[in-house]
């Protein structure tokens, strides 16, 4: 009998998932005969030990992940699971991604004190987020709040809420979920709103590529219609370099082709494409500068008849929010999809907004 080590962060939220994965495990490798047992081994990252400084000044990729990537690949660990939003779109050789489970809630949220929706916040409330999308998004919608970072995991971000030091907190509704705490939410922001980072709400289940036994356990636990969604997020972030360091989201759905062919149309018009918002750069606008473009495409040999139809949106704003750019496109192949929505954003000005804020 093989005893399966499982890497994880210690936060109560690594460990909570962590416990969810290896329960659905056990139950598999018990039905389908693997015969292993998992014990849990806990990994302090980068990314956990700098909490007094924003994520985006931090620097580099993977910042919640490197250190256990390595301990796989050192074979003291032989799996781990990760939220997906927290993986570098290009994994170290030798690893893969050997299951995506099936998503749970992919929005963000508000949890506030005195306002029971993003609407309702005073003009001047403090808002905590150390996410350099989400504070992109919410200063082109609401420029009269303060927006402040926050870093800490769940518990410590909401006592400080508590606290007095905000009036508002924004997180992924994914992680309240998990933990059970569904009932702290305020309001929930909806992608058309506050589009969500790239895989939110989505778990990775990373090991080894040569471990076959393994992977044929993962097998079993993926759910393929987020496999499929997550794949073109996160082509999509690859094609922008992009990282927790600069102000990407992305989210996609998957849709029948039907569907997907008559949302395209509608949108579409004549030409293909139709424009809603201002142009990129305009300014004044109390939404910022948002342009927003969506088409229905079949890139070339797919058909929506296959009835596994993407439609893809993606996203990339300057840090204070006068600028948002977003591209909504539909497809069958989601690395297609992903590449081409980012193209689409680069030729608009993409690449610059990213470059300056890197610096």
């Amino acid at each position: 009998m093989r005893k399966i080590i499982v890497g994880s962060r210690q936060s109560a939220l690594a460990l909570t998932q962590t416990g969810h994965v290896i329960d659905d495990l056990t139950r598999l490798s018990a039905e389908h005969g693997f015969g292993f047992t998992f014990e849990v081994h806990t990994i302090i990252t980068k990314g956990d030990r700098i909490l007094d400084v924003t994520l985006s000044k931090v620097g580099g990729k993977g910042l919640f992940v490197k250190e256990i990537e390595q301990a796989m690949l050192d074979k003291a660990i032989d799996m781990a699971v990760h939220s997906m939003k927290d993986m570098p779109s290009e994994l170290p050789e030798g690893l893969i991604n050997g299951a995506v489970p099936k998503r749970v809630d992919p929005r963000d949220c508000l949890i506030a004190t005195g306002a029971a929706s993003l609407g309702e916040l005073a003009e001047g409330a403090r808002v905590g987020t150390s996410s350099l999308r989400r504070s992109s998004q919410l200063a082109a919608l609401r420029p009269d709040l303060v927006i402040e970072p926050v870093r800490g995991n769940i518990d410590s971000r909401l006592k400080k809420l508590e606290s007095g030091e905000y009036d508002a907190i924004l997180l992924a509704a994914a992680g309240l979920t998990r933990m059970g705490w569904q009932d702290r939410v305020t309001s929930y922001l909806e992608p058309e709103v506050c589009l969500p980072a790239v895989g939110q709400g989505a778990l990775g289940i990373e090991c080894r590529e040569d471990d076959t036994e393994l992977r044929r356990l993962l097998a079993l636990y993926n759910d393929e219609q987020t496999a499929l969604t997550v794949t073109a997020e996160r082509t999509f972030l690859g094609a922008l370099n992009g990282g927790c360091q600069v102000p990407i989201g992305a989210y996609a759905v998957l849709e029948s082709g039907a569907a997907a062919v008559a949302q395209g149309q509608a949108s579409a018009q004549a030409e293909g494409i139709t424009v809603t918002g201002g142009e990129s750069g305009d300014q004044g606008d109390a939404a910022g500068a948002s342009a927003e473009q969506s088409a229905a495409v079949v890139q070339p040999g797919s058909t929506h008849s296959a009835g596994r139809v993407i439609t893809l949106t993606g996203m990339v704003g300057t840090p204070d929010g006068s600028v948002i750019l977003k591209e909504t496109l539909t497809g069958t192949d989601p690395v297609w999809l992903g590449e081409e929505v980012a193209r689409k954003l680069i030729a608009r000005g993409a690449e610059k907004i990213l470059a300056d804020t890197r610096g």
